[in-house]
């Protein structure tokens, strides 16, 4: 019988949220993935300040800051845009 492999089973949950190097932040999942993509694909994301990202927390599956003006998704950062849009 056919076993699946991966991650196909699996309800990506974010654990934690930092910022690596100049441009680029990383988010980690509870499933030991980690994601690094670069700022600039969330312009409410370039809008908080540097001091400010590091108060980020959890909503709705998703997280946010307290000057950002919306909650980025795990489906967006995954790439899962038909679930859940990026708002403008």
């Amino acid at each position: 019988m056919f076993k699946k492999e991966g991650f196909w089973d699996i309800t990506p949950q974010i654990k934690s949220v930092s910022f690596p190097q100049r441009g680029k932040w990383q988010v980690d999942l509870v499933d030991g993935r980690s994601i690094i993509m670069p700022i600039s694909a969330f312009p409410c994301l370039k809008r908080v300040s540097t001091q400010e990202r590091k108060n980020w927390y959890l909503i709705g599956g998703g997280v946010t800051w307290d000057s950002c003006p919306e909650v980025i998704h795990v489906e967006q950062i995954l790439g899962d845009y038909q679930r859940i849009a990026h708002e403008a």
